[in-house]
């Protein structure tokens, strides 16, 4: 028997790659948010342990790689912020606002 993902392109996708149609999709799967046994890890072609969680459309596999501000996205996620964006735009997904215990280095110094 086939495994039914076998013929499946499969996407690794990082945060800045991100668009509204697979934060959409992720929020779907995931709408409490990923848990750690639902984190997938591999090796990268760099040999580097990479963590992601995996979301499926029709012909695609992608490997979303977790990160604070993944979490963010989807935690703060409506889908009203991204209708003037196509689904397809990298660019309608922004950085959220981390708020972090310590003030960010400046870096105009």
């Amino acid at each position: 028997m086939r495994n039914k993902d076998a013929n499946l392109k499969r996407v690794i996708v990082d945060f800045k790659k991100l668009t509204p149609e697979i934060l959409a999709l992720l929020v779907e799967k995931y709408p409490d948010g990923y848990d750690d046994d639902q984190i997938i890890s591999f090796k990268n072609a760099n040999n580097e342990i990479v963590e992601a969680v995996e979301v499926t459309t029709e012909d695609t596999k992608y490997l979303v790689k977790v990160s604070t501000k993944l979490a963010v996205t989807m935690e703060n996620y409506d889908e009203d912020d991204y209708e003037d964006f196509d689904d397809d735009d990298p660019d309608a997904v922004q950085d959220p606002d981390l708020e972090v215990g310590e003030e960010p280095a400046d870096d105009d110094d």
